[in-house]
């Protein structure tokens, strides 16, 4: 007759043998740094040479160094070349095309704000409100009736009591309160 232990250790052999083949098999191989993890670095990333100028819309700088659009079109060359000529045979929408190739954004368009603080003020006002919610819920479901402790009364009589029974008479409760004149200090 076989001991009861026997058959538990058979069948932690067993199952540390299929973990250890599982491991083995494809799932350590898909954790580990091999396969996986060079697969999910390969698609292409646009890297940033910070040691050339850089378009940039800001206020401070509302002049960049280099023009908005650096690969012109046939079109856009058309009109660059149109633009060393006279302005005045350039129409209008020729020379605001001219001007978005230089720049993204007019200075008005860079100063005039953004909707986003309606975005946040909506967040804070349903955090508020949900806030309200949890704290009502509690005060009606959670929280029971006051005690009775709190009422005026039980405070008055509390008061008196500590005051009959000189409740630190040097620095404390008692000291507040004159005995020959039965009043507060």
């Amino acid at each position: 007759m076989r001991p009861a232990n026997t058959c538990w250790h058979c069948f932690q052999m067993l199952a540390s043998r299929a973990l250890v083949r599982g491991l083995q098999s494809g799932f350590w191989r898909r954790v580990s740094t091999s396969s996986a993890a060079w697969a999910a670095h390969t698609h292409d990333v646009d890297v940033i040479d910070c040691s050339v100028p850089q378009y940039n819309n800001r206020l401070d700088t509302p002049l960049p160094d280099v023009p908005f659009v650096r690969n012109l079109s046939a079109e856009q060359k058309k009109l660059k070349e149109k633009e060393k000529g006279s302005w005045t045979q350039l129409t209008k929408e020729e020379k605001l095309a001219l001007y978005r190739l230089t720049h993204e954004l007019s200075y008005a368009e860079m100063r005039q704000g953004s909707k986003e603080w309606m975005t946040v003020l909506g967040g804070v006002f349903i955090f508020l409100g949900f806030t309200g919610l949890l704290v009502w819920w509690q005060r009606v479901y959670v929280y029971g009736d006051v005690p009775h402790t709190l009422s005026q009364e039980s405070v008055a009589q509390q008061t008196q009591r500590m005051i009959d029974m000189r409740v630190n008479p040097v620095h404390g409760f008692s000291n507040k309160w004159d005995y020959e004149k039965k009043q507060w200090k």
